[in-house]
């Protein structure tokens, strides 16, 4: 899958796929959506201190990298899986700006996410364990997982490019994957995919979006 780096307006990187005429995050601020969508909005609002976290799309990796800052500073421990089925290429990787507009510390850290084994759990700090899944989450059983997840990052791509990823049977899998009271959170807002949800039996609470959105 062909990607391009583009430069959306808070200065971070988004990739773009000409092949589906979309953006891995919102051209109006890849960092900012990513803190406000997934971070602000779903882990802030998990009170354990170990948590079980799930991310369909890792993608850049950016939600990885906020989620593991966030973990060091608030001295979490958080176990993360995430299902990518193609994952980014490392030349691209090389080259995304994220750890340099959010802690240049953070760098070396951000690019070991990326060249963490696959279908292999890895410590990437004392307080952040990675499992990466090369597999495509419409065919994955939630009984594959060794836990249930306390909070959820939905980041396929729009139910208008891949709506065989917002199908109800996958989101029926999500719920029956998450402990009680587990947050999910997704960027979309569209009123049939909110209505699906609850009709899973989600409640489904529809919040401010990010700049631009």
């Amino acid at each position: 899958m062909k990607r391009e780096i583009e430069v959306t307006n808070d200065g971070s990187h988004t990739l773009f796929v000409p092949e589906l005429n979309e953006h891995y995050h919102s051209t109006n601020g890849a960092i900012d959506e990513a803190r406000h969508v997934f971070i602000n909005s779903a882990l802030a609002h998990c009170a354990k201190k170990n948590i079980n976290v799930l991310e369909i799309g890792f993608g850049t990796g950016l939600n990885a990298l906020l989620t593991m800052i966030e973990a060091d500073i608030k001295e979490l421990s958080i176990n993360y899986t995430s299902l990518e089925l193609f994952p980014v290429d490392m030349s691209d990787v090389e080259l995304l700006n994220f750890a340099e507009l959010i802690d240049n510390a953070t760098h070396e850290l951000f690019i070991d996410l990326h060249y963490a084994h696959w279908n292999k759990s890895q410590a990437i700090t004392p307080n952040f364990m990675l499992h990466k899944m090369n597999t495509d989450f419409r065919k994955v059983e939630s009984t594959i997982f060794d836990d249930k997840f306390d909070v959820v990052y939905f980041d396929a791509f729009g139910p208008d490019k891949q709506p065989d990823m917002w199908r109800p049977d996958l989101f029926e899998k999500l719920y029956a994957s998450m402990n009680d009271g587990g947050i999910i959170t997704t960027y979309s807002a569209k009123g049939s995919i909110r209505r699906m949800m609850q009709s899973i039996g989600f409640m489904v609470e529809r919040l401010p979006g990010p700049i631009g959105k």
